[in-house]
């Protein structure tokens, strides 16, 4: 069986580029992926502008009173200039007025109803943002194939974007097997059913990655009604993601549907998901996850999370170091991805999963809290307190 580093090689190096695109509002473009590179049009700021509450004065009149002779609000553009011994109240975001050089604070001045003194001095330029402080003309802001965050979004509202381009968000089939599996608001008839979380916390995961969750309705265990589940879920889809029967069971039918298909990963040395499939039908890609809820987020986070921002062009790391609080004793043979839960201890990174349950990987509860995965290699058999360690952010 494969390593997770093996299996995850193998998949990027045949997952198809994502190309499509569309304009959206930019309100409904957090977590879409920009289309095309964002070059600023004009500098910004576009005038010399106040960064403060302050008095727009000559450098040089400091050791003198100075008379004010008027005040400009931000948003006012009128064609204000002074002379020696002049200045301007000049209020934050302000236009500075011509002749000004410097902007003196509130805070740092007498003013007598006319006149202000200067109580504390500053430099030449102080509080005054120059042109293209921000940016410059035809500065390269955001590359295409960049994920937008709130920050992205704001740079592009600052620029007066409305609409953007952005990639087509895929549509990812998400499809819930096992006969023991209820919808949310199904009523329970035995004590051995219970609800499926995956759909909620899968498709949550999706929308993160910037793709469009379709929920199929929960198939019983029963290879016919499975095959045809996915081959709907195929026609509506761009790709699938299924849940249960991938395991060495009885009823494990979608290990067989995967096998039967061109199988890219099957099974991967790992815990949890040791079972996983990837597979393709007629260019469609599947990710037949494990049923547990635990098992069902990490390998999604492991595998198709990776899998789309590959497709996407996204240059993104989700791995990082923290030091062990404690020791760490594998509970396997595998690669081990365990819940854990980050410190900020004096200003160093620690990681621990002390407060975890420890048992099976049916403990969607572990993961609760801002959980990270602490990565444990296959060939060790503990960590040790104080050791530095990878860890993967969900």
């Amino acid at each position: 069986m494969k390593s997770y580093d093996e299996n995850l090689k193998i998949l990027k190096s045949i997952t198809p580029k994502w190309e499509l695109n569309e304009r959206v509002a930019l309100t409904n473009a957090l977590n879409r992926v920009l289309a095309d590179d964002i070059i600023a049009q004009a500098p910004y700021p576009a005038y010399p502008t106040s960064a403060m509450d302050g008095y727009a004065i000559k450098f040089d009149n400091q050791n003198s009173k100075i008379k004010v002779i008027n005040i400009t609000p931000a948003g006012d553009d009128s064609n204000i200039s002074i002379n020696d011994g002049q200045c301007v109240k000049t209020l934050t975001g302000a236009l500075v007025c011509d002749g000004a050089d410097t902007i003196v604070p509130i805070e740092n001045v007498k003013f007598d109803g006319e006149y202000i003194e200067i109580i504390k001095k500053v430099t030449k330029g102080f509080a005054i943002r120059d042109i293209g402080e921000s940016y410059k003309a035809k500065e390269l802001l955001l590359r295409a194939r960049t994920k937008l965050g709130y920050c992205e979004l704001a740079l592009l509202s600052e620029l007066g974007y409305s609409y953007v381009n952005v990639l087509v968000a895929p549509r990812v089939a998400l499809l819930s097997t096992g006969s023991e599996v209820l919808d949310i608001g199904q009523t329970k008839d035995n004590k051995s059913q219970i609800y499926s979380s995956n759909s909620i916390s899968i498709s949550s995961l999706l929308k993160l990655m910037g793709c469009e969750p379709i929920i199929m309705p929960i198939i019983k265990d029963d290879k016919k009604s499975i095959q045809n589940a996915v081959q709907n879920a195929l026609n509506q889809a761009d790709f699938l993601i299924t849940t249960g029967g991938v395991s060495v069971g009885d009823f494990d039918f979608m290990r067989d549907i995967a096998r039967e298909s061109q199988i890219i990963v099957d099974g991967a040395s790992i815990k949890p998901g040791r079972h996983i499939k990837v597979a393709k039908i007629n260019n469609k890609f599947i990710f037949a996850l494990p049923g547990f809820a635990y098992s069902a987020i990490v390998t999604c986070v492991l595998f198709f999370r990776e899998f789309i921002n590959h497709s996407f062009g996204l240059n993104l790391t989700h791995q990082s170091k923290a030091i062990l609080k404690e020791d760490y004793i594998k509970k396997s043979p595998f690669e081990e991805f365990s819940a854990a839960t980050l410190s900020n201890d004096n200003g160093i990174l620690k990681i621990s999963t002390e407060s975890k349950k420890s048992g099976s990987s049916a403990i969607i509860g572990n993961l609760a809290g801002g959980a990270v995965l602490l990565r444990c290699p296959s060939h060790k058999t503990k960590l040790n307190a104080g050791e530095v360690v990878e860890y993967i952010k969900i």
